[in-house]
């Protein structure tokens, strides 16, 4: 099994540890060198973990907890006591434990938040220029890292036209290792009025705590018909009851994934995690499955590889397994992802009780099974093949006698006008929702990302959708 407490280091990462400040494990002290934690600043430091968390645009480094050998008053803190290397210090506070925290509790740890908008905060990176950081294609590999529809894959192209093939094994992104090196340089103080002074020797973290992301465990799946064998993580709800039953939501990545690293799916966005919050967990307990396909499954000629079928088999088998129950089986998935929804949900019509895709496409001459099942669409007017190619599913759909209610989001929306769209759309009370995101509104300002990359960067975030999923059955 994968120890989940450290990631492999891609080809990308070099530079960005530059950045964060070297490496652990340093024994020499000239003055100003970065140390391990376990040598102790000053006397002191017990030891420094990273705090990860993974937002739309994928996993990013976000706070760092120092561990000293007293308890420690947060009243005299500030974002001045400490500097990060490469970073800006948003928040200092202390706590009981390494974790984050709204308000903190003067405790053995001192949490110093950094701005997740930081460049070195980002510990997914996509290929850019050369793989699949940007694309129009649906399934997120174009070659080219244009903000516009304008591969080879837009709307009009013949299938299979442009970018990656069914089989194709080139990562599209890199998992940077989490890693900081920080430098105490105002007062510390102890809660039984000991101060320790800023000190100019520098400490690197040397344990990583990746939230939601290790409360996934990583294992392995030989398909006893296709032969082929399937990595995969899963969220077990905690506190898991055998005689209870629970449902299962399926996750399944876009091409820039493949190949990449088991947690791939967990990091790249909240496509995975979102579901296994502790907020949604809290309303819905429920599985939370994520594979990581080693190549590409499906591409623009819509004939898969066995990957395809040995999914499906995954789910089937981890419902003899698990007390899972067979009617609350979910699919969501990204581009690649949504184009294996779409056909998953064709081939396999009575596995799943409702599906969310997310800018994908299916041919629509195959779309009309589709009319039985209960889906939640949402694609971006600017991301021209997917959205044209839902716009002709939905029409099957419609010409099949199935209500699709439909709207035009605002991408750049917050929370709570996320959350009045949705229950406008659910007002329609239709069995499929298809909602598109205005052209020009996913794409924050300055970025060299598509409209298709994008859209699942923000559909994700909206928990309204994920709670009607969950409401649905077959």
């Amino acid at each position: 099994m994968v120890d989940r407490r450290r990631f492999i280091v891609g080809s990308g990462a070099v530079g960005a540890l530059a950045v964060l400040g070297g490496t652990a494990g340093c024994t020499a002290r000239a003055e100003g060198e970065a140390v391990s934690a376990t040598a102790p600043a000053g006397g002191h430091v017990r030891g420094a973990t990273a705090i990860t968390k993974v937002y739309g645009d994928g996993q990013k480094l976000v706070a760092v907890a120092v561990e000293y050998d007293a308890d420690i008053t947060g009243s005299a803190l500030s974002t001045s006591t400490f500097k990060v290397t490469g970073r800006t210090v948003t928040k200092v506070y202390a706590n009981r434990s390494a974790d984050l925290a709204e308000r903190g509790r003067d405790g053995r740890y001192v949490i110093v938040e950094m701005s997740p908008d930081d460049k070195a905060a980002a510990l997914w990176v996509t290929q850019q220029g050369g793989g699949t950081a940007s694309s129009s294609s649906p399934t997120g590999s174009s070659p080219t890292a244009s903000a516009t529809a304008s591969s080879s894959s837009s709307a009009g192209a013949a299938p299979g036209g442009g970018g990656p093939k069914v089989g194709d094994s080139t990562p599209g992104g890199t998992i940077v290792a989490a890693k900081a090196t920080l430098t105490q340089t105002g007062t510390v103080t102890t809660t039984h009025g000991t101060r320790y002074p800023a000190s100019a020797t520098k400490v690197t973290t040397d344990a990583v705590k990746n939230l939601i992301v290790d409360d996934f465990r990583q294992f392995t799946f030989t398909d006893p018909v296709t032969k082929k064998t399937l990595k995969y993580n899963l969220f077990v709800p905690k506190g898991y009851d055998h005689r209870k039953s629970y449902p299962l939501v399926l996750f399944m990545h876009d091409a820039s994934v493949v190949n990449v690293a088991t947690e791939g799916p967990l990091v790249q966005g909240l496509g995975a995690v979102c579901w296994a919050s502790p907020e949604d967990q809290a309303r819905h307990e429920a599985f939370v499955l994520a594979p990581e396909y080693d190549s590409v499954v499906i591409d623009d000629t819509y004939k898969p590889s066995p990957l395809f079928d040995t999914t499906a088999h995954l789910v089937q088998s981890l419902t003899k397994k698990y007390s899972l129950d067979r009617k609350r089986l979910y699919a969501t998935g990204q581009s690649m992802g949504a184009m294996m929804t779409l056909g998953l949900n064709i081939k396999y019509p009575d596995l799943f009780g409702a599906s969310f895709v997310v800018a994908g496409q299916w041919p629509a001459d195959q779309a009309k099974p589709l009319a039985k099942k209960k889906l939640w669409i949402v694609v971006s007017q600017d991301d021209d093949k997917s959205y044209s190619g839902e716009n002709a599913i939905t029409k099957v759909i419609k010409e099949q006698g199935t209500a699709v209610a439909t709207a035009v989001w605002d991408g750049r929306s917050k929370g709570a006008q996320f959350a009045a769209d949705v229950r406008s759309l659910k007002a329609q009370k239709a069995p499929v929702n298809y909602a598109a995101f205005k052209t020009g509104t996913v794409v924050p300002a300055g970025s060299a990302t598509s409209a298709h990359m994008a859209t699942w960067q923000v559909a994700y975030t909206i928990p309204g959708i994920r709670e009607w999923v969950m409401d649905q059955s077959l």
